[in-house]
């Protein structure tokens, strides 16, 4: 029987090829979105032409609404069954130094990037009691840089709640993290904004999806690994050699 996952933000970018991995695998997917619908039929409709074998849903929730994302796990189980990997990976991503962070775009961040996980985390412990737990933090989380200020500490604070649920959740549970850094370019950049940051790092290249995919991999088929967060950002966590 194949194992199922559930991955927040599955319709686009990371997630989305976190779920085509996966269903390469032999995984049946619970793709969720929150307003990319159009991307998301479309994505279900080419998995399952795919891999006509496996299972693929769609679910919708907006994570910056607290009511539908504790409404979530429960309505994915009770119409899809429990399943074994949640991945966290949807999150909002806003400039803004700390002087200049309004509470509106506080508030997005933390709900997004940090309640969001927490519940649906709690949930997934609580309804499906084994399996694993995947969260796409980042490499500023061993920075102090203030440019992205609430992000960041979005992203700071999901770290440290990836290690206290593993700790709590074990042996049943294992709770990982995934830290890229360069990867992909934003929506209304291109390949060379990507380069010119990927020129401050000590490999020199932007990393892609293909470090984050392993790095999956490689959670899921160490059965003694929990509490612990693979950095993908070749080397940025390192800092700048002088």
């Amino acid at each position: 029987m194949n194992k199922t996952a559930l991955i927040t933000g599955a319709s686009k970018r990371i997630g989305k090829s976190i779920a085509e991995y996966l269903a390469g695998k032999g995984w049946n997917i619970i793709v969720h979105y929150n307003s990319s619908k159009k991307l998301a039929d479309e994505f279900v409709r080419l998995l399952c032409s795919k891999y006509p074998n496996q299972n693929f849903y769609l679910v919708t929730a907006n994570l910056n609404d607290m009511d539908e994302v504790v409404a979530l796990i429960p309505n994915v189980i009770s119409e899809f069954g429990e399943f074994q990997l949640l991945v966290n990976n949807a999150s909002i991503f806003n400039a803004a130094y700390l002087k200049e962070t309004s509470l509106e775009l506080f508030n997005n961040q933390i709900n997004v990037n940090l309640k969001a996980p927490f519940i649906l985390i709690r949930d997934f412990a609580n309804h499906c009691k084994s399996g694993n737990i995947i969260n796409l933090v980042d490499t500023r989380v061993t920075t102090n840089k203030s440019n992205f200020a609430a992000y960041s500490i979005s992203k700071k604070a999901l770290w440290e709640l990836t290690k206290m649920a593993a700790l709590e959740f074990a042996p049943e549970i294992r709770v990982n993290a995934i830290a890229p850094g360069v990867t992909l370019p934003p929506n209304d950049k291109d390949d060379k904004y990507l380069l010119d940051l990927a020129e401050n790092i000590p490999m020199k290249k932007p990393g892609g999806v293909k470090p984050i995919l392993k790095s999956i991999n490689y959670i899921l088929n160490n059965n003694h690994l929990t509490g612990q967060l693979l950095f993908v950002d070749g080397g940025e966590n390192l800092g700048q050699n002088a």
